[in-house]
């Protein structure tokens, strides 16, 4: 979920980016009282994320703002699909163009990018799951496309759980002891995460007691042989450099989830465009 505050601070903040205090175009060539109507049509086939928000780009924009929405979050879209339509003041309507289709366009990405990993490990245990490579300012958005594509969220931030990276555990001397460092302060609601860089250290995080382990960057072969040890005594998390041609060998270990951070930060921004509806 999303709340409205969140959403609308994010949508003045990009708005008032890109207007500044005038639109030296719309506010020039097309007359104040003029009104329009418009809608988005899907360039690709996939996931349609942000909708709501998109529209809402127009509403803080123009008062006068009325849309009809045809398809909604999380519903499979074809090329070609007209997604919306809607009414409005004209000039408002060129600018928040660009600020709606950045917001939708790249929710959307998210989705598609997410619906096409869970797909590749149907059928096995593997949960699907974002990372905290996400854009300053933008991380609930993301967050909240990665669900929309039938993922799941890692942590939103530091405080939602203890994650012991490896500068931490070298930090703090070694696994064993920044563990049991943890555990004298934590209260009962906070899980411990132990990233492991070999079967070693993944020995020693099972031992002391870690909720779920890391296996980074870790081969097919060893994570299977990792899942046979752990023995379903703590979660275990793949995670760093995969793919789509790997995702699939990665998921038929048995491992419970695989954090991807290329949902969020580097993913292909899905294909929508706004058109004008000529009278």
């Amino acid at each position: 979920m999303l709340l409205d505050f969140y959403v609308d601070d994010v949508i003045k903040n990009a708005v008032k980016e890109d207007i500044n205090y005038i639109d030296t175009t719309a506010d020039i060539v097309i007359p104040a009282d003029q009104r329009g109507s418009a809608y988005f049509v899907a360039k690709a086939d996939g996931v349609l994320c942000g909708i709501d928000i998109a529209m809402r780009v127009f509403a803080l924009l123009d008062d006068s703002f009325a849309c009809k929405v045809h398809f909604h979050d999380g519903d499979k879209l074809k090329k070609g699909d007209v997604i919306c339509e809607f009414t409005g003041n004209m000039r408002c309507l060129l600018k928040g163009e660009r600020t709606a289709l950045n917001l939708i366009q790249h929710m959307s990405g998210i989705a598609t990018e997410t619906a096409r990993c869970v797909d590749i490990v149907k059928g096995t245990r593997a949960a699907i799951t974002d990372t905290r490579k996400t854009l300053p300012g933008l991380r609930a958005l993301q967050k909240y496309a990665v669900t929309v594509g039938g993922g799941k969220n890692h942590r939103y931030n530091l405080s939602d759980g203890a994650m012991l990276k490896d500068n931490h555990i070298d930090a703090c001397g070694g696994i064993a002891e920044a563990v049991e460092t943890l555990r004298v302060r934590l209260g009962h609601m906070v899980k411990v995460e132990v990233e492991t860089r070999d079967l070693d250290e993944m020995r020693q995080a099972l031992a002391a007691g870690a909720d779920i382990i890391m296996l980074d960057n870790m081969d097919c072969p060893t994570m299977r042989e990792a899942v046979a040890i752990v023995g379903g005594k703590a979660l275990l998390e793949a995670s760093g450099g995969i793919t789509h041609d790997t995702l699939r060998d990665v998921a038929e270990t048995g491992v419970d989830i695989i954090s991807i951070g290329a949902l969020t930060h580097s993913v292909q921004a899905f294909d929508i465009s706004m058109k004008i509806a000529l009278q």
